[in-house]
């Protein structure tokens, strides 16, 4: 039977979490010899979900468990995949360290928030894990001194799917996620919400409103302006979903946070920000680095980079103001599009650690 329209899409689980309870199901049964099935963890929002396990095994120095991935409603292509992680005692003092098995990519090329070499295994996903694993430790009076090794079998296969190749991550899939929690993709219904928090916005007598990309950027601009939750509109991808809505129901002030990356496409025209329906122009990026006298070395470089952050820490390393650059023609496209509306528009670019790197101030009156 088809689901309601107007009924609400089920979360599910990132790989992230998935990989957390797989490894703590593991080292748990490798110190008290059982698996906890269910097995309970700890998101980074505080949430509590438990996972039941699909496969368990107990060898002499080291334990595998592992979870089905469900991925709620969301057009996932991990939906269903099996995340599996095998625990084994290390040396003494070498702490958690991470691996990539079957299926999980590494990293081969510069930009990525992972180090070359490294396993995509991303940095929320490996806190979530050494937490988990470190508590478990203190529980048995003992060290976290293992080695962690995350697969997804089929996952090379899942990869093709995704962004991973030309990203440079070969032999897999990345482990992902920053809440652990996978929030159904639906166009129409997100762009529902982002309207409805604009009414709000409104209904309260806000003067300044933010849209942000994603929650380091809210927790960054959210702090940076004492905004209260009310005035947080969850733009996410859809850019012009936000700005059209007030294009007709505008708020004097409206702070835009966000990646470089992100807002390199938005200062290029693009609307929706998705990666799987919006690229990142290097042609352009390199035209913006000429314009601020980059050497030709840079500019080059810049036309063959494989991501906007590697474009960034390039800029960054050699005093160019690049960041700056793209967040006042993202305020521009904004304006733009906003028409006449009467929004004054800031652009604040912020980096994956939380820290500003760009930033398009708003006007000052005259």
């Amino acid at each position: 039977m088809p689901r309601p329209s107007n009924a609400e899409l089920r979360r599910g689980w990132t790989t992230g979490a998935c990989a957390t309870a797989a490894s703590k199901a593991a080292f748990t049964a490798l110190l008290q010899g059982t698996f906890p099935d269910p097995v309970q963890i700890t998101l980074p929002r505080g949430q509590t979900p438990s996972f039941c396990l699909a496969r368990e095994e107990l060898g002499e120095s080291f334990a595998t468990a592992a979870v089905v991935k469900d991925a709620g409603d969301d057009p996932d292509v991990t939906h269903q995949a099996l995340i599996e992680s095998r625990v084994q005692i290390g040396p003494p003092g070498c702490g958690v360290r991470f691996q990539a098995g079957e299926g999980v990519g590494t990293v081969t090329k510069p930009g990525l928030a992972l180090a070359v070499g490294e396993p995509a295994i991303n940095p929320v996903p490996r806190q979530m894990i050494q937490t988990h694993l470190e508590e478990v430790a203190e529980i048995h009076s003992t060290k976290a001194d293992v080695l962690v090794t995350i697969s997804v079998p089929g996952g090379e296969e899942l990869a093709l799917k995704t962004w991973n190749p030309r990203l440079g991550i070969r032999g897999g899939i990345s482990i992902l996620g920053t809440t652990g929690i996978v929030v159904p993709f639906s166009c129409s219904a997100w762009i529902h919400s982002i309207q409805r928090g604009i009414d709000v916005a409104q209904a309260n007598g806000f003067e300044h409103a933010a849209g942000c990309t994603g929650s380091t950027s809210e927790s960054f601009v959210q702090n940076q302006h004492g905004l209260p939750e009310e005035a947080m509109l969850d733009m996410g991808d859809f850019a012009g979903g936000l700005l059209k809505y007030l294009r007709k129901h505008p708020i004097p002030r409206l702070t835009l946070g966000g990646g470089f990356g992100k807002f390199s496409k938005l200062a290029r025209g693009h609307l929706d920000l998705h990666s799987g329906r919006s690229q990142v122009d290097f042609e352009w990026l390199a035209k913006q680095m000429q314009g601020l006298n980059a050497s030709p070395e840079m500019i080059g470089k810049t036309r063959v980079a494989n991501t906007a952050g590697e474009v960034l820490e390039m800029a960054q390393k050699n005093g160019i103001p690049l960041a700056d650059q793209i967040a006042c023609e993202a305020r521009d496209k904004a304006l733009m599009l906003l028409q006449e509306a009467p929004v004054s528009v800031e652009v604040m670019i912020i980096n994956r650690e939380g820290s500003l790197v760009g930033h398009a101030p708003f006007p000052e009156k005259r």
